[in-house]
């Protein structure tokens, strides 16, 4: 898959790791994530299935940092929550939400399989183990869309390896390295400017 990284992913990796701040950190990601993929979805669906993305992207918010944890570098820790989000795109039929083709989905289980395995994640258990005592809410689904899956805003092609795409606009194989000083501002919710958006 190809994602993006920029000093906000690190500030936000690092923010997500402390206590207090974490909290307004991960409300504004969920709350980044569902704006970003509701504005992908057909304009008829975008407000019945707000209250399953906020739900969901919270919950892949532990998937993120168990993933950390366990040794992962920060871009594949993100793209294993975007995995994770588009198997639910594609159990929900919402294909057009997809940011890889639905025939690459095999793939992209496959390079983290060993994680996915370890978690009970699975295509079509996207949360595992990660999935809240209580449960998301549900959307209504849109299973005809499975037929002839149309995915405008997917990429196909990169399913090998992640690919990300720096400040500097040049895609690199695994991301880039850590920067050994990270400014905690540049995270979501963070700085003055976030607390009066």
């Amino acid at each position: 898959m190809k994602i993006n990284q920029n000093v906000r992913h690190f500030a936000s990796r690092k923010a997500l790791e402390l206590p207090v701040v974490s909290d307004i950190v991960k409300q504004k990601l969920v709350d980044l994530h569902t704006r970003i993929f509701l504005e992908k979805a057909d304009e008829a669906h975008r407000e019945e299935r707000r209250e399953r993305l906020d739900a969901f992207f919270d919950a892949t918010m532990d998937t993120y940092l168990a993933a950390l944890q366990e040794g992962a570098p920060e871009a594949e820790a993100r793209e294993i929550t975007h995995i994770q989000a588009n198997f639910d795109f594609y159990n929900h039929g919402w294909t057009e939400m997809m940011e890889f083709p639905s025939d690459e989905l095999d793939q992209h289980y496959d390079r983290y399989a060993e994680f996915f395995e370890r978690h009970g994640i699975a295509i079509e258990d996207p949360l595992g183990e990660f999935m809240p005592a209580d449960g998301i809410p549900d959307s209504p689904s849109t299973p005809e869309k499975l037929e002839e899956p149309e995915h405008p805003y997917a990429e196909d092609g990169f399913a090998d390896d992640v690919y990300v795409q720096g400040p500097d606009g040049e895609v690199r194989v695994g991301g880039q390295e850590e920067p050994d000083e990270v400014d905690l501002t540049d995270a979501p919710g963070v700085s003055d400017e976030d607390a009066e958006a």
